[in-house]
């Protein structure tokens, strides 16, 4: 039996071992740590085992046919994110390489800003960064602590959080439109019309309805919800094959919705945001800003096809 100490022995911690309880954590088993580090699963039991013995606790534990970490590990995990930052600011005091970065980027997006963004900036990352990994997590309505606490170093969100320590930046914005199938019904060109139909919206969290919901309800537009689902991926299943409308942000024209028929909202509707967010720690960090610049080049692309499909 493996004793652990009471008292964490700073002196023999490492970034390595530092990267291994997260990627135990973040993978939920020895096999997964031992894939992504490109290491043996007994090197990872043994440096584990050495982890534990610095920490004084078990940090994951057997449940089923798997592991889950302990509290411990997990209040542990946000720390190792920050020092782990540190250790690359340290590192990347000089000048900055993008080929010579190694490291697992954590980027906070719900479907609609993840499918427009993230596979072109993969694309980028392939050919300039190739050592780089990018996680993808669902933003939801996105809290001050997810920045915080390092569970992702960016947010992608029409709705940032707002806080002192983080900053932001305004990618781009874009007309709502309504989309249909055209098979089933012709487009909504009226309020009465509009009003009258049945709709399909995402809700992400339980009676917190989207931030257009909102201000529509506040307008006096009050709409025949008969759907509703936690994602855009979920509208287009709805709607197709039904009389069902869906009002959305247009450059779902180009992936979730694509097949789908659009118009112009036959309402007042404001357009909708979207913004790149992170923490104050990361942003004078060499790494960090070559990367929010890969993905601000992006946007011009996206919104010229936009503006010549419409």
């Amino acid at each position: 039996m493996i004793q652990y100490m009471s008292k964490i022995d700073y002196s023999n911690l490492d970034g390595k071992l530092l990267q291994l309880l997260l990627a135990v954590l973040e993978t939920g088993s020895v096999t997964g740590a031992a894939q992504r580090l490109g290491v043996t699963q007994s090197a990872v039991s043994h440096l584990l085992n050495k982890l534990r013995a610095i920490t004084g606790d078990p940090l994951f534990v057997k449940s089923g046919r798997g592991i889950v970490a302990t509290d411990r590990a997990e209040g542990l995990a946000a720390q190792a994110r920050a020092l782990l930052s540190g250790l690359e600011q340290f590192a990347q005091s000089g000048s900055f390489d993008p080929a010579s970065w190694r490291t697992t980027i954590t980027i906070a997006a719900n479907d609609f800003q993840r499918d427009l963004l993230l596979p072109a900036l993969m694309v980028r990352l392939r050919a300039c960064a190739p050592g780089v990994r990018l996680r993808v997590i669902p933003s939801g309505i996105p809290s001050l602590g997810m920045l915080r606490n390092e569970h992702c170093q960016l947010v992608l969100s029409p709705r940032p959080p707002d806080g002192t320590d983080v900053l932001q930046k305004r990618l781009f914005e874009d007309n709502y439109r309504v989309f249909y199938d055209a098979d089933m019904r012709e487009a909504p060109r009226t309020k009465a019309q509009y009003l009258k139909a049945e709709h399909v919206t995402v809700q992400y969290e339980p009676r917190r309805a989207l931030d257009l919901d909102q201000w529509m309800h506040a307008q006096g537009v009050r709409r025949n919800f008969q759907v509703m689902v936690p994602g855009f991926a979920g509208l287009a299943p709805f709607v197709k094959g039904s009389a069902l409308l869906t009002t959305a942000p247009g450059l779902l024209a180009s992936n979730l919705l694509r097949g789908l028929a659009s118009a112009k909202v036959p309402v007042q509707c404001p357009r909708m945001p979207m913004y790149m967010v992170w923490h104050l720690r990361h942003n004078n960090n060499a790494a960090h800003r070559w990367l929010r610049g890969e993905i601000q080049a992006l946007v011009p692309d996206f919104v010229h096809q936009r503006s010549l499909s419409t």
